[in-house]
């Protein structure tokens, strides 16, 4: 059998693993009618409320297989994305202890500040490998409403899968559990 905590970690990488693969075949869908405002990248929001909430379910491994998959399906260069999801969750994942009792608003504040530094990121190595590069403008938009959609997806992540923040003896037992 399965201990609890095993058990939580896989439910939870299932789970995610679901949610991802459901926002990509919302993504995917061909919606008659075209808005000249881009929407947020509602997957990147989804992925950092669930690594400063529950570090423990979405490996560095998961993250980067979910978006790679993401980069082939929505024909982005090849592990760019993948590799910029990396580094920013990581960052976000190794400062999530001390994020942890802050209020929301700051780690709203921190993880938009990690978002855009990775839209940066992809772009300058888009510009420097001479890539198409969407238009800067668009890009602002898309980035925008990304940071403004993050407080609604904690709150849906909250009311939908449950997704809280850990409590510190969480904190300390998944310590001594690796």
């Amino acid at each position: 059998m399965i201990e609890t905590p095993k058990r939580s970690m896989i439910f939870g990488g299932i789970l995610f693993c679901l949610c991802m693969a459901l926002l990509l075949f919302i993504r995917l869908l061909p919606i008659a009618g075209f808005s000249p405002l881009p929407g947020p990248n509602v997957a990147l929001c989804l992925t950092f409320v669930w690594v400063l909430r529950r570090p423990d379910q979405v490996p560095a491994v998961l993250i980067v297989l979910v978006f790679l998959i993401e980069d082939v399906m929505l024909l982005r260069p090849l592990g760019l994305w993948a590799a910029m999801m990396l580094l920013g969750t990581e960052a976000a994942r190794s400062r999530e202890g001390r994020w942890r009792d802050q209020p929301f608003v700051l780690e709203w504040l921190r993880v938009s500040i990690v978002m855009g530094a990775m839209v940066l990121g992809f772009r300058f190595v888009q510009f420097l490998f001479l890539l198409p590069v969407p238009s800067l403008g668009q890009v602002l938009l898309q980035y925008i409403a990304t940071a403004m959609a993050y407080p609604v997806v904690a709150i849906g992540a909250r009311a939908l899968i449950g997704l809280r923040r850990i409590s510190p003896v969480e904190a300390e037992m998944m310590r001594y559990a690796r």
